[in-house]
């Protein structure tokens, strides 16, 4: 099996949607940070439901901070399959991250970018709730979690509460029989 080190820095940053709603299980994860990249919370989804969610796009002067884990290539394809990779929605970018904790050693990863921007978008209440919990959950820097916390955000629309449970079986990876 051949593994790679996938770059988190949204709502996969939390265990909860990547071990559960996704159903990876890594076999590391890292806090870290990526310079030359910046965070932006103004990306459509790919179905309308009136709100954004988290990207990162290239930005000498910046630096975001996420979670990488060493996961399988099946398991990065999965990733790519339920994150739109195939039809635009995002695409793969090789970065290079600085792990936080001691050895801090560089290394590479995938994370998935996007130009497509929302004008006048902004996350829900809920999204950033998860992003929130993941960087706690993996000790990213107080001054990353002050940021994201100061995100100005929405309550969740009624949109994004039906289409849910049908993108909890796209991002659910089926288990071997």
């Amino acid at each position: 099996m051949s593994w790679v080190w996938y770059f988190a820095y949204g709502s996969n940053m939390q265990s909860a949607t990547f071990r559960g709603r996704r159903g990876i299980e890594p076999r590391r994860a890292h806090a870290v940070r990526a310079r030359g990249w910046r965070l932006v919370l103004d990306k459509p989804p790919l179905v309308s439901v009136g709100h954004s969610f988290a990207n990162v796009v290239p930005d000498d002067a910046a630096t975001a901070y996420g979670v990488i884990y060493e996961i399988s290539t099946e398991d990065l394809a999965h990733v790519e399959y339920s994150e739109g990779v195939q039809i635009g929605n995002y695409c793969r970018a090789d970065i290079e991250v600085e792990v936080l904790a001691s050895p801090q050693e560089s290394l590479r990863a995938v994370t998935l970018t996007s130009d497509k921007r929302g004008q006048g978008l902004q996350p829900s209440l809920r999204y950033m709730g998860l992003l929130i919990e993941g960087a706690l959950e993996h000790a990213l820097p107080e001054e990353w979690v002050t940021m994201l916390r100061a995100v100005p955000a929405i309550e969740e629309s009624d949109e994004a509460k039906a289409v849910r449970g049908l993108l909890d079986r796209v991002m659910k990876k089926e288990k071997p029989r």
